[in-house]
């Protein structure tokens, strides 16, 4: 599939839109749920030992949240980003024409 115009530009405004909740929020706390994902992907030491007691008392154990913190170089990234592909996208030519 190609590209035109107008996946260009609504990549960009994704990315816009990405880079400026970015720039508004401190940190992201997961769920547990998501916690508890990611723990069993990368082998967290807490998902196992909770996954032990979980075996053996039958009883299930609760992860602290996790929180995220994205760096704030991210934000600006993915607003220079964006605005790169909007501009791009109005210096393409219209489809079919």
């Amino acid at each position: 599939m190609e590209l035109n115009r107008y996946h260009y530009y609504m990549l960009g405004l994704f990315l816009l839109f990405f880079g400026l909740e970015l720039r508004m929020i401190d940190s992201v706390v997961l769920t547990p749920e998501a916690t508890k994902f990611l723990a069993e992907r990368t082998g967290h030491p807490v998902a196992t030992a909770s996954d032990a007691v979980a075996a053996v008392t039958g009883l299930q154990t609760n992860l602290p949240p996790k929180t995220v913190r994205p760096p704030e170089w991210l934000g600006y990234a993915m607003l220079s980003a964006g605005s790169v592909l909007v501009l791009y996208s109005l210096a393409l030519p219209k489809p079919g024409g």
